[in-house]
C-alpha cells in the first residue's frame, strides 16, 4: 500500500443503482456546506460529458481533476453509481487515497427489482454490487482502512441515528435540519429525471412498501442476478455502520 496524496476535502457516496444514494445526495445538498455533484462518472461514460462545476468533463479523467479542482475551494460532495465500470478511477490510486470514499448498500432483491421495473432490458453486470465491491476494495487497498459503509435499510429506519453515526465516521457535523427537505425535480436530475422521480416525490427519508424482493425470487433470471450480487452485498453489509437505536 502508498499513500500518493495528502488528503483533499472530496466524500463520495459509491452506490449500485436504485439504492437510495440519490436521496442521500438531496440530504447533503440541503446542508449547505458541500460543493454537491450528481453521478459525474456515469454522467460522462453514459453521455460522453458532463458538467462539473462550471467546466465540462468529456472523460473520467476529466471528471477528478475538476472535483479535485473545485475541492482546492470547497469541500466536495459527489455520489455516484456502478451501472458502468470505471477503470480510470481505478487506476488513480491518488484520488482513491486522497479523497473520502464511502459507500451506500440496499438488500440486492429489492434494488434489482426497482432497477428492473425502470430498465426491463437490465443486465447482471449494471446492478452494479460486484463493481461497488471492487471500488470498495481498491480504496481499502490504497489506504490500508475500511472505508464508511451505511445500508439504506438503516437509513428508512433510523435516518437521524444513521446520518449521525455517517457524520462521525467522515468528520462532519450532524445537522439534523437537512434531514427535511422541499419536495421537488432538481435541474442536476432533469436528463434522468426517470431515475430520480420517487426521491423528487419526497421529503426525508421514509421507506415505501415493496414487494420487490418476491418478485425477484420469482423470476428465474431476477433470480440468478440476485443470487451472483447477493455475496458482494453480504460483504459490504458485515462492515457498515450499526447506528445506535
Amino acid at each position: 500500500m502508498e499513500h500518493t496524496s495528502e488528503r483533499i476535502p472530496v466524500l463520495a457516496l459509491w452506490s449500485a443503482p436504485r439504492c437510495r444514494s440519490t436521496a442521500f445526495m438531496r440530504m447533503m445538498t440541503e446542508r449547505g456546506d458541500h460543493a454537491v455533484v450528481h453521478e459525474p462518472l456515469s454522467r460522462v461514460v453514459d453521455f460522453g460529458e458532463v458538467e462539473v462545476g462550471d467546466q465540462v468533463a468529456h472523460s473520467e479523467q476529466e471528471v477528478l481533476a475538476e472535483l479535485r479542482a473545485i475541492a482546492a475551494h470547497k469541500p466536495v460532495f459527489f455520489k455516484d453509481t456502478t451501472d458502468f465500470a470505471y477503470p480510470a478511477l481505478l487506476a488513480d490510486k491518488a484520488f482513491l487515497s486522497a479523497a473520502t470514499h464511502t459507500f451506500i448498500i440496499r438488500d440486492p432483491a429489492e434494488a434489482i427489482a426497482s432497477h428492473h421495473a425502470l430498465n426491463p432490458e437490465l443486465g447482471r453486470d449494471e446492478i452494479g454490487f460486484a463493481r461497488l465491491y471492487e471500488i470498495f476494495t481498491a480504496v481499502q487497498d490504497a489506504t490500508g482502512t475500511t472505508p464508511v459503509v451505511i445500508d439504506s435499510d438503516d437509513l428508512l429506519d433510523r435516518p437521524a441515528e444513521t446520518v449521525r453515526a455517517y457524520c462521525s465516521a467522515v468528520g462532519i457535523p450532524f445537522l439534523p435540519d437537512a434531514l427535511s427537505w422541499q419536495p421537488g425535480m432538481r435541474s442536476e436530475w432533469q436528463t434522468t429525471s426517470k431515475w430520480h422521480k420517487s426521491t423528487s416525490e419526497t421529503s426525508g427519508f421514509k421507506r415505501g412498501s415493496s414487494d420487490g424482493a418476491e418478485k425477484v425470487a420469482a423470476d428465474p433470471v431476477l433470480r440468478g442476478y440476485r443470487d451472483y450480487h447477493q455475496p458482494y452485498y453480504e460483504k459490504l453489509r458485515a462492515v457498515a455502520l450499526r447506528p445506535s437505536a
